[in-house]
């Protein structure tokens, strides 16, 4: 799967999409906050920046550009100065805007957002102000955004409906843009609004609702993957072709009329902030179809990219290379027998399995030669958390703690039979004499090692406690020592040698 994704996202085709939908203005007001109002209990933001960033379709319109897409765009914006802007912006990403319609009967939707931080803490949303109308657009619009897409049809590849209720994707446009397209044997993918009679979306290639969404059309509290492909299941008997639904921390269900249902699962991250994850989902699955991919590669390239959208602040288009890097990275973690990773690449694993709620739990040692004490001790650590993480001497470190003829078995063997254990889940190879820095940088909840050593002797029990974790100590089970393993071996009995 992994060279077929990478396949995708390598392509040179630019794929050709009209995109029809609600186009907004977004204002991003930054600054800190350092006290609060004498006229009221609120916080004063002291604004330093402003942002302007395109919203709704325009953002559609935005990550699609960023993912090497042309882009026919169908919407309209009011006779105003935040108008003038939003266009200027779509001119300079290179969108043909000939059917950026002005309606002077409303005003550009603005969403206003102000985020503030106090001394280094990241910023975090404080409130939003809207301006917007919401009525639907005169028939006359519509019939011009139609006659756009018929007119320039035999050269699009697909159809993006960006649904925000507010009031460009009537069921005029919507009914008009589904027909022409299927006329030519275009696909259309909607992203639908909520609340609304899912029939509207008849004929639809696919739609991608949310969690809340998808409950709501289709008449079922989503709590769990099946409910979710109950949901999709129920929503595709209104005559649409296939249901994406997008579940946050459960991942992507889809569901089809040909009767495939699948669960695409995704991993763990550090939320930033939500805000254009369902965009960022609805240009990629997009741009993945346009480009002749099934239905699986287009879900985990989705899965993908929403992921990491919701690890930034604020709205951020991905481009391919942005997916392509995350795409290596996880392939590093999950590649074969590489439970043995670098700490560069375990690190950002190590913060999403943390924003999930999990307990980081982190041992060392030679492990020269592994035996069944070491078994049991690192499957008591397993007990302690949810993820297990191995700190692995490198046999420059061994030779300087143990002596020149250690280790036995080179970094590579002593890792991989580490990661052979169940209980393990990555196991990293670290070069100092100490485990000092390792620990420093993982920041473990539970520091475990042999109760046969003092807390105070247990390196980076410091480090752990300060940093609001752990120590806890673990009997050794039986009479084990490597060492006496290796002189038995060798037909040498350290204890009697030592009597001697």
């Amino acid at each position: 799967m992994h060279a077929t994704l990478s396949r995708f996202l390598r392509s040179s085709t630019r794929p050709r999409i009209f995109l029809a939908g609600d186009v907004m203005l977004d204002h991003y007001l930054w600054g800190k906050v350092e006290r609060i109002s004498p006229e009221a209990p609120i916080p004063i933001l002291h604004v330093d920046r402003e942002e302007f960033r395109l919203g709704g379709a325009g953002s559609v319109a935005t990550m699609l550009a960023a993912l090497e897409a042309d882009i026919v765009l169908g919407g309209v914006i009011g006779d105003d100065a935040a108008g003038e802007r939003v266009r200027g912006m779509l001119d300079a990403l290179g969108v043909d805007t000939g059917s950026l319609l002005v309606d002077r009967s409303r005003r550009t939707t603005v969403k206003q957002r102000l985020l503030g931080g106090s001394w280094q803490r990241t910023p975090h949303h404080m409130m939003r102000v809207d301006w917007e109308d919401r009525h639907t657009i005169a028939d006359d619009l519509c019939d011009a955004i139609s006659q756009t897409l018929r007119t320039k049809l035999p050269q699009i590849d697909l159809v993006l409906i960006s649904d925000y209720a507010k009031g460009v994707c009537g069921d005029r446009l919507l009914r008009g843009a589904i027909e022409i397209a299927a006329q030519g044997g275009v696909p259309v993918i909607a992203d639908p609004i909520r609340g609304a009679d899912y029939a509207r979306y008849a004929g639809c290639a696919c739609i991608t609702p949310n969690r809340v969404e998808a409950s709501q059309a289709a008449g079922i509290t989503i709590r769990t993957v099946e409910d979710g492909l109950a949901a999709g299941e129920r929503l595709v008997d209104l005559g649409i072709e296939a249901v994406a639904v997008t579940l946050d921390r459960d991942g992507i269900v889809w569901v089809d009329r040909d009767g495939n249902l699948a669960h695409f699962p995704c991993r763990a991250r550090q939320v930033a902030d939500v805000t254009g994850a369902g965009d960022m989902v609805l240009s990629v699955i997009g741009v993945a179809f346009a480009l002749g991919a099934d239905f699986s590669v287009a879900m985990e390239l989705a899965n993908l990219a929403g992921g990491l959208e919701v690890e930034h602040l604020g709205v951020v288009p991905l481009t391919r290379a942005d997916l392509l890097r995350e795409l290596s990275e996880q392939q590093a973690i999950r590649a074969a027998g590489t439970k043995i990773v670098t700490i560069e690449s375990l690190l950002p694993e190590l913060r999403r399995l943390r924003a999930a709620g999990k307990q980081i739990v982190m041992t060392n040692g030679c492990f020269d030669l592994l035996h069944p004490g070491h078994v049991a001790s690192l499957q008591e650590a397993k007990r302690l958390g949810d993820c297990l993480v191995v700190g692995v001497n490198s046999d420059r470190s061994v030779k300087e703690l143990k002596g020149p003829e250690r280790p036995v078995i080179d970094q590579q063997g002593r890792a991989e039979m580490l990661a052979a254990l169940e209980c393990v889940d990555y196991v990293v190879v670290f070069d100092e004499a100490s485990v000092a820095p390792l620990v420093e940088k993982i920041k473990p909840d539970v520091l475990v090692k042999a109760s046969q050593y003092p807390k105070e002797q247990i390196v980076g029990w410091q480090i752990v406690e300060e940093n609001g974790g752990r120590v806890v100590p673990v009997p050794m089970k039986g009479d084990y020592s490597t060492t006496r393993l290796i002189e038995k071996a060798r037909g040498v009995d350290s204890r009697q040698r030592r009597a001697s």
